[in-house]
Formats: structure tokens, C-alpha cells, sequence
């Protein structure tokens, strides 16, 4: 197959994908692959393919074929096509919840020296090294890369990847729980697919949808979550988007547990974590599976509860996912302190402190903790976050924790 026959066969293949004929589409890629003896036409087909296989959750796939493109890249020789090979590998191993490795990988990315092209793809390297980060709990590095990715979608006018960086943002949010800005975030994400989106993929639609829904219900607006959660699970149906099915329906599920009706949250819940097995989001079961644990709690099934928790707590040790033990340290508590198992309470009450130290979930200014409850948040320029009103009471004195990090150990 010629370059001529091998570019009309992506562009084919590409027309069928648009049209939800996702399987079509593939067998159409999969030919140019065998048959192409183009090395950048098999380099582009290997990027619909990763894209397609990403879509669809089938991320072993995904991991496959930018292996294949990396070694294209290579026989390029063209410094463009390895960086762009490389970001796919990193979220290849983002999806995977292999955080560690996507960091690698995107400061692989961020460390070649290639052209133009390259640097407009550091601004996507930024966004995939922040959900890593965020996955891992690390918060300051985590929001000083969804920083730095809003700074090259600004500056090379990239609207859908300010986009997808404002949705990373409202989980981030929701995460440390600023609840506000977890909702404002992905209300700015929608104004830009409403402003911009008009030749876009309606996943983008979908995905402020989704990050919207997630903050109103922690907002408490339960019909406004319900309303936000069925147009993304819509559009998920409509294109065969098996990881935003899933969590759409851990929303669904959240919600009902959120009116206190177990028993619709429960199939919600079941129905999340089949495909998130399937498709290997551990990072998801593990929310799924403290949603469940909550269902058991409301019930006073305590020993269900404790084994839900057994299950995510190997899955959160596993990923490094330090947000995630903190939460079930937190469960734990409670349980054993309505079983009066004081030895089993204190010691998820040290394992909770020793969790919050290590992420730095305090206020630097008045000591409190971040995250324990909704609160306005600011960040410095050095991308280290305190309560709002703490910062507006002292001033502009410069960061407590930039000043104590400076310390030299011996002087402590």
C-alpha cells in the first residue's frame, strides 16, 4: 500500500469512527497497519488507533500500539514523532493508573529537544504529568502541571486542551474539597465547548457534563447532579465511551446514597465496578468501592462495610493513591469507634494523621486541615493552597511552606 492509498484508508477510517462505526473503523486501521509500507502513514493510523482504543476503555490495547509507534517514531528519526509517541505511552500508563511510569514518560517528553510541533505538545505532557501527580495524591506538583498546561493552551490559543485542563481541574478541586471552584472549573470547560466546540467531539461536552454533576452533588444540588449526569451518560451511550459510562454511573450511585436510597445506589454501584474491572480503572474502583462501603455504613452493616474497605485499601496501597487511605483511615474510625474497638481506633487514628502529614493537607498559616470539609482555597504562585480567609488575613507575606522547605535541616 502507497502513501496516496495509505492516506485515503486513515481518512476512510477516521469518516467511519466520526459516524459511530467505531468497529468498522478499526478493521480499516488494522489493514493500512498490515499492509502500509509508509512509516508516517503507520505512525498517524497508530494514533487513531491509540485514540479509538482509549475511547473505549481498552487500555491494554492503547499500551500495545504505542509501543509499536514508538519504535516507528524511531525509524523516523524525527524528534516530533518520538515526543508525541512518548505522551501516548505516558497516557497509555495514566488510564492504567501506572503513575509513576507516566511521570517518567512525560518527563521524557518535556527533556527532548524537538521543534515547534513538540512544544505545542508540552502543554498536553503537563496535563497527563498533573492527573498522575493527582493520582498519587501529590496536590502542589499536581497543580503546578494543570498550571503550567493552562499557560500553553492560553499561549498557543488551545481551547480543548484549556478544556480538558479546567475539568482536571474541578476533580482536583473536589478532591481537596474547595467546592466552589470544584464547580467552576467545569462550568468554564462548558462555556468553551458551547463558544468553540462546534467541530469538536461531543466527549468534550460530555466530560464538563460529568465534572459538573460530581460538584453539584457535593454542593448538595442533587437534581442539578441528576440533570448533568444523564446528558454525559447519553452522549457516553451514544458513542460507546465505556470509561465515562462507568463513571457516570458512580455518580448515579453517589447521588442516590446522597437521598439515602441505598437500594437504587447499590445496582449503580455493582454496575460501576463491573466496568471498571473491565477496563482497569483501579483509581475508580476504589471510589466505587468507598461508595459502597457508605451504603453498608447507612445500613449498619458494619463488617460489609469493613470488607469493602479491606478491598480498596490493597487497591489505594497498591496505586500509591495516598487521598484514598486516608478516606478509609477515616471509615475505619468510625466504625471501631461505634464497635468500642478502642486498639483498632487509635490505630487508624495515627495512620489518618500520618496520611494528612504526608500530603501536607493543612493550612501552612492556621495549622487546620485541608480537605476534612468544604472550603474556599487559594493557591500562590508557587502553587502551594491555604484557606482563603487565612490568606486574606495575613497578607501578602510570602509562603509559610516555601519559607519552612528552605530551612536547612540542620537548623530545625
Amino acid at each position: 500500500m502507497g502513501q496516496d492509498q495509505t492516506k485515503q484508508q486513515i481518512e476512510k477510517g477516521l469518516h467511519l469512527y466520526q459516524s459511530n462505526q467505531t468497529e468498522k473503523a478499526l478493521r480499516v486501521w488494522m489493514r493500512v497497519l498490515e499492509k502500509s509500507a509508509d512509516p508516517a502513514g503507520r505512525f498517524r493510523v497508530l494514533g487513531c488507533l491509540i485514540t479509538a482504543h482509549a475511547e473505549m476503555g481498552r487500555y491494554k490495547d492503547m499500551l500495545k500500539f504505542a509501543v509499536v509507534q514508538i519504535d516507528t517514531a524511531r525509524e523516523l528519526e524525527d524528534p516530533d514523532f518520538l515526543t508525541e509517541s512518548y505522551l501516548n505511552l505516558a497516557r497509555s500508563n495514566e488510564k492504567l493508573c501506572e503513575f509513576q511510569k507516566t511521570i517518567s514518560y512525560c518527563k521524557t517528553c518535556l527533556n527532548m529537544q524537538g521543534t515547534t510541533v513538540s512544544m505545542q505538545l508540552n502543554g498536553q505532557v503537563s496535563l497527563s504529568m498533573g492527573n498522575a501527580f493527582l493520582g498519587l495524591s501529590i496536590f502542589q506538583k499536581a497543580l503546578e502541571c494543570f498550571e503550567k498546561a493552562l499557560r500553553y493552551a492560553h499561549n498557543n490559543d488551545d481551547k480543548m486542551l484549556e478544556c480538558r485542563v479546567c475539568c482536571s481541574l474541578g476533580n482536583f478541586y473536589t478532591q481537596i474539597k474547595d467546592y466552589e471552584k470544584a464547580l467552576f472549573f467545569p462550568c468554564k470547560a462548558a462555556e468553551l465547548v458551547n463558544d468553540y466546540g462546534k467541530g469538536w467531539s461531543l466527549k468534550y461536552r460530555a466530560m464538563s457534563q460529568y465534572h459538573m454533576a460530581v460538584a453539584y452533588r457535593k454542593l448538595g444540588r442533587l437534581a442539578d447532579a441528576m440533570d448533568c449526569c444523564e446528558e454525559s451518560m447519553k452522549i457516553a451511550l451514544q458513542h460507546g465511551d465505556r470509561p465515562l459510562q462507568a463513571l457516570c454511573l458512580l455518580c448515579f450511585a453517589d447521588i442516590h446514597r446522597s437521598r439515602r436510597d441505598v437500594q437504587t445506589a447499590f445496582p449503580r454501584y455493582d454496575s460501576s465496578l463491573s466496568i471498571m474491572t473491565e477496563i482497569g480503572n483501579r483509581l475508580g474502583l476504589i471510589q466505587v468501592l468507598l461508595g459502597v462501603t457508605k451504603c453498608w455504613m447507612i445500613q449498619k452493616e458494619l463488617d460489609k462495610a469493613l470488607e469493602s474497605i479491606e478491598k480498596a485499601q490493597e487497591l489505594a496501597e497498591g496505586l500509591g493513591n495516598k487521598l484514598g487511605l486516608l478516606k478509609l483511615h477515616c471509615l475505619c474510625e468510625k466504625i471501631y469507634r461505634t464497635k468500642e474497638q478502642q486498639r483498632e481506633l487509635r490505630d487508624h487514628v495515627v495512620k489518618f494523621h500520618e496520611c494528612v502529614e504526608e500530603m501536607e493537607l493543612y493550612c501552612g498559616m492556621c495549622g487546620e486541615s485541608i480537605g476534612e470539609k468544604n472550603n474556599q482555597l487559594q493557591a500562590l504562585p508557587c502553587s502551594h493552597f491555604f484557606h482563603l480567609k487565612c490568606l486574606q488575613t495575613n497578607g501578602p507575606r510570602g509562603c509559610p511552606n516555601c519559607r519552612r522547605l528552605s530551612v536547612k535541616p540542620g537548623y530545625v
